[in-house]
């Protein structure tokens, strides 16, 4: 069970890596340190695809609330 558990945190790692990416890639052909600077800010897709790889990283694609 335990290389099940090892096989689920890489993939939803794997994601999270990709989606960090893709996002700085993004910032850096806009010449942007930060999302909060670009005014694409509430409707880009690449940041809503970045925060569901957060989330689903942190629960590991359990589903359910988001709690701090």
């Amino acid at each position: 069970m335990a290389n099940q558990e090892n096989e689920e945190l890489d993939r939803w790692e794997e994601a999270l890596i990709n989606q960090i990416e893709i996002l700085e890639n993004c910032q850096t052909s806009k010449m942007l340190e930060s999302c909060f600077n670009c005014e694409f800010l509430l409707d880009c897709s690449v940041r809503k695809s970045y925060i569901k790889a957060v989330y689903e990283s942190m629960n590991k694609g359990a589903g359910g609330g988001f709690e701090f």
